[in-house]
């Protein structure tokens, strides 16, 4: 089957994958025939929350290619950046980049720079903000801070399920995984 676009890009930090993480990659490589993964490096991620507790570049890259490996995505290019553009300002043959609500803001800045580059602006494909048990969203930072798993769940001190009250409804939380990868 024929993707709409033949080269995409998509990026970010990747720390502790979770399911965020997994629709925007599944997104790019629905839409792109090649991903290109622009992956933070550690120099970069010092300002973020909790960044004492971001796995550093080797792992994260790890992870990110066992989810590839395991999702049979083969057509694919994980690239070290050390500035939010990454590569993407002067790579040419680009014709997409993939990012969710919360980053949209950074496609306009990278559509910026290849413009003063004298490159045509990427198309931007836009994923919704995956949500999470206790709050608006399913975000790294709130995994590395210990309140939620990658699924979203609020994080147990044991293995007792949790039962939480949220808008006067009482719910189960870890349940089963889907088998998401």
């Amino acid at each position: 089957m024929r993707k709409k676009y033949r080269k995409v890009v998509v990026g970010g930090t990747f720390d502790r994958l979770h399911l965020g993480h997994k629709a925007l990659l599944r997104k790019a490589f629905e839409v792109g025939e090649y991903v290109y993964v622009g992956l933070t490096s550690d120099e970069m991620i010092r300002g973020k929350p909790h960044a004492e507790k971001i796995l550093p570049y080797g792992l994260r890259l790890r992870d990110l290619i066992k989810f590839f490996e395991v999702n049979g995505y083969s057509n694919y290019r994980i690239i070290k950046i050390k500035t939010s553009i990454g590569f993407a300002d002067r790579m040419k043959g680009l014709e997409a980049i993939v990012v969710s609500e919360e980053t949209y803001k950074g496609a306009l800045v990278v559509n910026r720079a290849r413009e003063e580059n004298g490159l045509k602006p990427l198309e931007i494909v836009t994923i919704g903000i995956i949500k999470s048990v206790i709050g608006p969203k399913i975000s790294s930072s709130l995994i590395r801070a210990g309140l939620i798993d990658p699924f979203g769940r609020p994080v147990s001190s044991g293995n007792e399920t949790l039962r939480k009250t949220f808008k006067g409804k009482e719910r189960n939380t870890p349940g089963d995984t889907d088998g998401e990868a």
